[in-house]
């Protein structure tokens, strides 16, 4: 394994406003009013840092591995159609809650073909027609002649889907392509020759954790 060379600190950037304002929020509670008071002020302080947090991860070399792009539980494997790519495929769906680490990181080395954006519905994330009601962002990647997609999909409380790569761009395994706040899940889609290595109920962490082998 490598570790990644990550550009940011520990805590995501989207995040630092968030983390910002918590804090000075349940300081000055804390201040005016004592700590009793503002107990529950840095227990939401706490939280948000959490929430926040974007550890570099080691990142598994076997060439033919796809890693897992967040951190979670597997809610799904099965076969589909990829609507994205327009092709039958393997789908394997991680659901992040509020306690995971919620930077997306890309499940294999290859290029950006296609970068779409759906707006939609905010069900549970963890429910099945989160994948085709809720808001979305799909990236299909060509990884050496092979189509990989990965879908972001917001949940029940998420409300903002970030990602930072467009058609063109070149991504390497592990590398950090997006986040989502606050509660949500990555579908990725995969050629039906892929062998799963995880199956439902199983928890993931991004990058780390091999989904399947091409």
């Amino acid at each position: 394994m490598s570790n990644n060379n990550y550009p940011h600190p520990i805590l995501a950037r989207e995040g630092w406003p968030y983390i910002g304002g918590s804090l000075v929020v349940a300081l000055l509670v804390h201040a005016v009013f004592g700590g009793g008071a503002a107990l529950p002020f840095w227990l939401i302080a706490a939280f948000v840092i959490q929430f926040f947090r974007d550890p570099a991860r080691p990142i598994p070399q076997d060439a033919n591995a796809v890693l897992s792009p967040a951190d979670g539980r597997i809610v799904k494997v099965e076969k589909v159609r990829d609507p994205y790519a327009d092709r039958d495929a393997l789908l394997i769906s991680v659901f992040m809650n509020v306690f995971n680490v919620h930077s997306n990181r890309a499940s294999v080395d290859g290029t950006v073909t296609k970068v779409q954006y759906f707006p939609g519905a905010f069900v549970n994330a963890d429910l099945d027609k989160a994948s085709t009601e809720n808001e979305r962002n799909a990236v299909v990647i060509d990884s050496n002649g092979t189509t990989i997609t990965l879908v972001q999909v917001a949940g029940l409380i998420a409300r903002r889907i970030l990602c930072y790569v467009k058609p063109g761009d070149v991504l390497t395994r592990g590398q950090r392509y997006g986040f989502i706040r606050f509660g949500s899940r990555v579908d990725v889609y995969l050629p039906l020759t892929a062998q799963p290595k995880v199956a439902p109920g199983d928890k993931v962490s991004a990058t780390t954790t091999i989904l399947a082998v091409l």
